[in-house]
């Protein structure tokens, strides 16, 4: 099943996550198929938190992917954001 999910990335104490399209069966930091955003929990000031690309990520739900429940709260959140 393929799935989109966040893979962590940055410093100790100060993360920073990859939306990613990959398979289920993958590790979490592991091979992915397409990097469709990003989210920094800890931006500060005038710094992007959350970016997606929505055409990507309609693709991929057209095609049957599935969001991880932490990546469907986010898109909702920038949905909201957008309104």
């Amino acid at each position: 099943m393929v799935v989109i999910r966040l893979a962590r990335g940055g410093a100790k104490k100060r993360p920073f996550y990859n939306m990613v399209v990959t398979d289920s069966r993958n590790r979490r930091d592991g091979r992915f198929v397409e990097r469709i955003g990003f989210y920094n929990p800890v931006a500060a000031g005038a710094a992007e938190k959350l970016r997606i690309a929505a055409d990507r990520l309609d693709y991929w739900q057209k095609n049957g992917a599935q969001l991880s429940p932490t990546v469907a709260r986010l898109v909702k959140q920038n949905a909201a954001l957008a309104a």
